[in-house]
């Protein structure tokens, strides 16, 4: 019942209101007619027919009687903003640490993404994996993991110093709530304060995402160098060596 006038335009609004951590679906479908019922002329050219999800009902007579669009949605359930979880080490270390992050109100059985298994991603030298969690029974659930960062400038910088891997799953079938357990690699060169974030979906629904920080605190002393005087107004020298670790 929207009367629209030539080359006016209309907005339709979507609402999302999940109640699960699933995928849904849905479908936006608009049906344009003539207010007086009438056929008009519409022809249909090359250019025009693009449209793939345009839907044109011709009468016998070659005139157009109505247009249907249809749009297919998809929503994914993200569930709310999680603590940050604080990865700190000592420029010139290196640390291994293990991280648990809760999964809430995974939903086994879902509709899995079409192209879900091409879409995780670890870091550049890892190789992507869709890890399943398992009950014991028929049910099983996988996993895309990807750590995202804020700006290529980071990525730059922790890419080659951060590394994440899977170690262990578990799920309690009854709070529904999935563990996840990941080892985390944090070697860095110098002090240094980043932020990235981690993504997980799960391919029944549901994408959680869990901020992480980095902390590179100040390296320990190299050493200590002493110079003794020789004497008041005199010069004393003492000489060390530097080595550069790259070309």
């Amino acid at each position: 019942g929207i009367r629209l006038a030539p080359k006016e335009k209309v907005e339709i609004p979507v609402l999302f209101m999940p109640a699960e951590m699933k995928i849904y679906k849905a479908q936006v479908i608009i049906h344009v007619m003539r207010e007086n019922g009438e056929n008009w002329l519409y022809e249909v050219t090359d250019e025009s027919n693009t449209d793939l999800t345009r839907n044109v009902t011709v009468a016998e007579n070659g005139e157009t009687q109505r247009i249907l669009w249809i749009y297919p949605i998809q929503g994914m359930t993200e569930a709310p903003q999680q603590k940050s979880v604080v990865v700190r080490c000592q420029a010139r270390q290196r640390l291994e640490q293990r991280v648990e992050l809760l999964l809430i109100g995974v939903i086994p059985g879902g509709t899995a993404l079409p192209d879900a298994g091409n879409s995780a991603v670890v870091n550049a030298d890892e190789a992507s994996n869709t890890p399943e969690v398992t009950d014991g029974s028929s049910a099983t659930l996988e996993f895309l993991y990807e750590l995202q960062y804020q700006s290529d400038e980071i990525r730059s910088q922790l890419d080659s110093l951060v590394g994440m891997q899977l170690l262990q799953k578990e799920w309690d079938t009854e709070s529904r709530i999935v563990t996840l357990i990941f080892n985390v690699v944090f070697a860095p060169g110098k002090p240094m304060r980043n932020e990235a974030t981690l993504i997980v979906q799960c391919t029944a629904g549901g994408l959680w995402k869990f901020p992480l920080l980095f902390i590179a605190t100040e390296p320990e002393v190299d050493d200590v160098i002493n110079i003794v005087a020789v004497g008041l107004n005199k010069e004393s020298i003492v000489g060390f060596k530097l080595t550069s670790q790259t070309r």
